[in-house]
């Protein structure tokens, strides 16, 4: 399955943290982003247009799951309290948790974690979904689907290099017409 890039510019991490694993990314000196000023903003708003969004959609389909959360994190953290994209982010940043859990062979963390984001993502269909469906490339209550799909029965993991990213989902989230915001063009704000 061929895996878009929203934000091709930017070069992934050096490794796909895997707790215990790697050296933390952001605390251990040999860890990937250690001191690293990254060229992305601090999110000052929330929004799916936004160049953290994309990067975060670059992260998770290509197997860099604990990564896609951080990313998310800061969105989720500026977003309207109580509100739908603020419920969207977290359900990303569990999902992408899932997908650590599944790369750490922890079924039933992965099953937990994956059941949460199912929960936060099926509440959004009674809000705005169709711009969800269109960053997402499917609509939140499918992706719930495959997330708890990808949780019951977790992908067949290859024998890799340490800290290769592997992707678990055979989904890939993002619409594949939906064009990348450039230069200071926003997306839409919720």
């Amino acid at each position: 399955m061929s895996r878009p890039r929203w934000r091709p510019e930017k070069i992934f991490p050096a490794y796909a943290y895997l707790p215990g694993r790697q050296p933390h990314p952001v605390r251990d000196p040999a860890g990937h982003s250690y001191h690293h000023v990254d060229p992305l903003p601090v999110a000052a708003a929330a929004s799916l247009g936004s160049d953290i969004f994309f990067w975060g959609l670059d992260l998770f389909n290509h197997g860099y799951y604990w990564e896609a959360h951080e990313a998310w994190e800061g969105l989720w953290q500026v977003a309207e309290r109580g509100g739908p994209l603020r419920m969207l982010f977290k359900g990303l940043i569990l999902l992408s948790a899932a997908g650590v859990k599944i790369r750490e062979g922890k079924h039933v963390a992965a099953m937990r974690h994956a059941g949460r984001a199912a929960v936060l993502l099926r509440q959004l269909m009674q809000g705005p979904h169709r711009v969800f469906e269109r960053a997402l490339g499917m609509s939140p209550a499918a992706l719930a689907d495959c997330a708890e799909a990808a949780a019951r029965l977790p992908a067949t993991l290859q024998a890799i290099a340490p800290g290769e990213p592997q992707p678990v989902f055979e989904f890939v989230l993002g619409s594949r017409s939906r064009r990348r915001p450039t230069g200071s063009r926003k997306g839409p704000h919720l």
